[in-house]
C-alpha cells in the first residue's frame, strides 16, 4: 500500500514514490461501485465534460466513477486529488436546483488550493430545472434527496487514502441553495461524512419551499390583472427603501434588517391613471401575498414570504418570480416540475388546480423525509466535533432568508443555547441575492476554498473552528466594484455578525469601512 510522508512546515503533503499511480486507482474495488477511469491530468487548463475550461489548474489525478445504491441508481461522480501538493484534506461540493451535472468549477477551486474534491450530478443527467428525470423513478429521487451525496463522500474518501496512503485529516462541505439543503442533509443523516459543513441559502422545506413556489405563481398568474411586469419592479424596490432603508441609521440601498421593516404594498396603489411607478388594485394584492408567505385554509402561515429589498438586478425577482413574462420564472419552473414529476409523476398535472392544503400534505406525506432537511437535533453531528455554519442573504429571492433562521431557531429550541452555540453559526447577509450578488457586498469566501483570512474568509473560519478550536465570530464581507473581481477594487465592506447580533454602524466613519461598524443585538 501507499506510503506518505509527513506533513511539511507548509502543511504540504507530498506524495511518496511508492503511492498508487493515479491509472491504478481503475482497479480499485469499491461496493456497489465502477471505478470508469482514473487519470493523471497536466498543470493548465482542463476542459470539463460541460462548460467552459478551467484555467491554471495543478496537475491532479482524475477518478470518474459509478454508484449503484440501488437497482435504479446511476451516480455519477468525481474525484479530482492534486499531486504533489495535497494539503491533507478533502473537501465535498454540492448541486444546485435538480442537480443533473457535477460541480466541475467547486471542485477546481478546491483543487487548486490543495484540496482534494469530489462531486456528483446525483443520480440523473440533466438541466438545473428539469425533473423529468424523477417521473417513475421513486429510488433516482432518493438518490437526489440525500443518498448520492452520501456515497459519494464514502467512496470519494476510499479513493484519496488509496491514492495518498491514508484518510484525509479533514473533510469539509460546502454549497448553497439545494446544495445547503444537502449540507444540512450531511449533517442530519450522515454526521461522521465531514467535520466542517457550510451551507448557504439552504432549499432545506424543499416541499414547503415548492409549495411556496406555487403559492406565488398563483398569486400572480391565475388572474391576468394580478401580475407584476419586470418595467414595474423598480418601482416596487424603490418604495421599499423608501420605508426601511435607513431603519439602521445608513441609507444606502441595503436594507439591513428586514424583519424591522413593516412595508406596506398599499402605498404603491395608482391614484390616478395606470403607470411603471404604481400598481393596480390585483398586483398590491399579488404583492401582499409575495410578502406574506403561503398560508393554509385556516389563514396559518405555512412558509416564510420574501423580504422586502433586492426586488430587482439580475438575481432578483424578474428571475425567479415575476418572470420576465408569464410562466417564465425559475420559481415556476421549479414548483411545476416538482408537483408534476416528483410528486404527482403525471405530466398532465396542472399548477392553477394547486390548493395549499392538499398538496402540500401530500409532498409531506410522500417526499418529506426524503427531501426535507429540517431535523433540528444535530447532537450526533455535536458529539464527534462537527462544526456547521449557515448563511443567507436578506434580499434572496429564490428561497425566503426566513426560512434559514427558523432552522436556526430550531436547533436553539432543541438543544439549547449552549450548546449549539458550541457548534453552530447563522450568518445573514444584507442586500446578498441568492447565493452571491444583490447591492450589499457579499464577497467572504462561502462557495469556494480561497486563500483570504480567516476575517474574510468563512471557509478559512470554519477551518480554524475544526481544527484549532476558535469559533467564528464576525466575518468581512466585500462588495467590488464590478461583481466578484477583486481587480476592481473594494467598493464597500460590512462585518457579517452571528445571528442574533447585527452590525451596527458607530456614528462616525465611512459606512463603506468595515472598521466604523460594531457587531450586537
Amino acid at each position: 500500500m501507499a506510503i506518505l510522508l509527513g506533513l511539511s512546515v507548509s502543511g504540504i503533503v507530498p506524495v511518496d514514490a511508492r503511492a498508487a499511480d493515479c491509472a491504478s486507482l481503475a482497479r480499485i474495488e469499491l461496493a456497489n461501485t465502477t471505478v470508469t477511469a482514473a487519470a493523471a491530468v497536466p498543470a493548465g487548463t482542463f476542459t470539463p465534460p460541460q462548460g467552459p475550461p478551467i484555467r491554471n489548474l495543478p496537475a491532479f489525478c482524475r477518478v470518474t466513477g459509478v454508484i449503484i445504491a440501488a437497482s435504479d441508481s446511476n451516480i455519477q461522480f468525481e474525484v479530482w486529488m492534486p499531486s504533489p501538493g495535497w494539503n491533507g484534506k478533502f473537501q465535498g461540493v454540492g448541486n444546485g436546483g435538480f442537480a443533473g451535472t457535477i460541480g466541475w468549477g467547486e471542485m477546481a477551486a478546491a483543487v487548486a488550493q490543495g484540496y482534494a474534491a469530489a462531486g456528483t450530478d446525483t443520480g440523473h443527467q440533466g438541466g438545473a430545472v428539469d425533473a423529468s428525470w424523477a417521473l417513475g423513478h421513486p429510488q433516482k429521487v432518493i438518490d437526489f434527496g440525500y443518498r448520492a451525496i452520501h456515497e459519494t463522500a464514502a467512496k470519494a474518501k476510499a479513493l484519496v487514502a488509496a491514492f495518498y496512503g491514508e484518510s484525509p485529516k479533514h473533510s469539509y462541505f460546502s454549497a448553497c441553495s439545494n446544495g445547503g439543503r444537502q449540507a444540512l442533509m450531511e449533517a442530519q443523516r450522515y454526521p461522521a461524512d465531514y467535520d466542517g459543513i457550510i451551507a448557504g441559502a439552504p432549499a432545506n422545506y424543499w416541499t414547503h419551499l415548492l409549495t411556496g413556489a406555487l403559492w406565488d405563481q398563483e398569486a400572480l398568474l391565475l388572474d391576468s390583472a394580478s401580475y407584476i411586469p419586470a418595467n414595474k419592479l423598480p418601482a416596487v424596490e424603490a418604495a421599499t427603501l423608501a420605508a426601511c432603508d435607513a431603519l439602521d441609521g445608513v441609507k444606502d440601498g441595503v436594507i439591513d434588517d428586514p424583519t424591522q421593516c413593516h412595508f406596506d404594498p398599499s402605498v404603491l396603489l395608482c391614484k390616478g391613471p395606470e403607470t411603471d411607478t404604481c400598481l393596480t388594485e390585483p398586483q398590491v394584492t399579488a404583492l401582499r401575498k409575495i410578502y406574506s408567505g403561503p398560508r393554509n385554509s385556516k389563514g396559518a402561515p405555512v412558509f416564510p414570504g420574501y423580504s422586502p429589498g433586492g426586488e430587482i438586478g439580475g438575481g432578483g425577482w424578474t428571475l425567479w418570480i415575476t418572470g420576465a413574462s408569464r410562466e417564465k420564472s425559475l420559481g415556476y419552473g421549479f414548483g411545476t416540475q416538482f408537483f408534476i414529476n416528483m410528486l404527482y409523476e403525471n405530466a398532465a398535472w396542472d399548477y392553477r388546480t394547486f390548493n395549499v392544503d392538499r398538496d402540500m400534505k401530500a409532498a409531506d406525506d410522500k417526499l418529506g423525509r426524503t427531501m426535507n432537511a429540517t431535523d433540528a437535533d444535530l447532537k450526533r453531528f455535536q458529539a464527534r466535533g462537527g462544526k456547521l455554519i449557515v448563511y443567507h442573504g436578506w434580499s434572496d429571492a429564490a428561497i425566503p432568508p426566513l426560512n434559514a433562521i427558523d432552522y436556526y431557531k430550531s436547533v436553539v429550541a432543541k438543544m439549547g443555547a449552549k450548546e449549539s452555540d458550541r457548534f453552530l453559526r447563522l450568518y445573514m447577509v444584507p442586500g446578498m441575492q441568492h447565493c452571491g450578488g444583490g447591492p450589499g457586498p457579499n464577497s467572504f469566501g462561502a462557495l469556494s476554498v480561497s486563500s483570504g483570512d480567516a476575517q474574510h474568509d468563512m471557509a478559512r473560519a470554519l477551518e480554524r473552528w475544526v481544527e484549532e478550536g476558535t469559533a467564528p465570530d464576525q466575518i468581512v464581507a466585500t462588495k467590488y466594484k464590478t461583481g466578484a473581481n477583486p481587480a476592481s477594487g473594494v467598493a464597500r465592506t460590512r462585518p457579517l455578525c452571528p445571528y442574533p447580533q447585527a452590525a451596527h454602524w458607530k456614528g462616525t466613519g465611512s459606512t463603506d469601512d468595515a472598521a466604523n461598524f460594531v457587531c450586537a443585538k
